[in-house]
This record gives C-alpha cells, structure tokens and sequence, in this order.
C-alpha cells in the first residue's frame, strides 16, 4: 500500500543574493502580499508571505545563479514515504540543507530537479 501525500502549507523561493531585494520588494510592495514578517535588513536570509492558506518563503542563497522552488508534501508515515519514494525511482537530496535535529522529514528530487521536503504530519 502506498502512503498518503498531501500538500504541506511551505512553498521555497530560493533566490541568488543578487535578485533577493528586488524579489522581496515585487511580491509586498507590488503584487501585496501579507509578510508574516518583514526582513529586518539586507542580510535577512528570508522573508515570509501570506499565500492564500499557505506560507511563501523568500530565501537568499548565496550559492545560486537562479531562482528555484521548493515544496512541502506531509504523510502520515514518514519512514514508509521514504521506501516508497526510493522503490519509486526518487532521488534523496538530504545533502542539500541541513534539518533540524529530530525533525520528522527528509529532502527528494522530483525527475525535473524540483526539490520537495516531505515532512510527518504532526497528528500521526
């Protein structure tokens, strides 16, 4: 049986440093977005968004030479999304961004390099 996936409430902009203002500036001041919390400076590494039920995270990234998103898929089994996503072909990326210590998730790779984050739902 396979498990259930569902959208999680994250959506990643990773954005290079050299288009991080501009970007920032485009979704509040142009389309008006909420910020959930307004970038203290320049060297904030992200700023946050309303989006609809979701959250829109803007994130600086140094090491990038263009713009990508990043999803969030929730399962009820965190474990048995990972045997599953591996018997099904997908690629773990965990070496791409560190998780917090005993965070319930793991980073894979769509076929079309989109990065997803798939995390336990918290009612398991």
């Amino acid at each position: 049986m396979s498990p259930k996936f569902e959208p999680g409430k994250n959506i990643a902009m990773k954005v290079p440093v050299h288009e991080y203002e501009n970007t920032v500036a485009f979704y509040r001041d142009v389309i008006g977005l909420q910020p959930i919390q307004e970038p203290a400076s320049s060297s904030t590494k992200s700023a946050r968004f309303e989006f609809g039920g979701k959250v829109l995270w803007i994130d600086k990234v140094p090491s990038l030479s263009q713009a990508e998103i990043w999803l969030e898929l929730v399962t009820s089994d965190c474990d048995g999304a990972a045997r599953y996503l591996e018997d099904n072909g997908c690629i773990r990326r965990d070496e791409i961004e560190d998780l917090p210590h005993g965070f319930r998730g793991f980073w894979v790779s769509s076929p079309s390099n989109i990065i997803h984050l798939v995390t336990e739902s918290d009612d398991t």
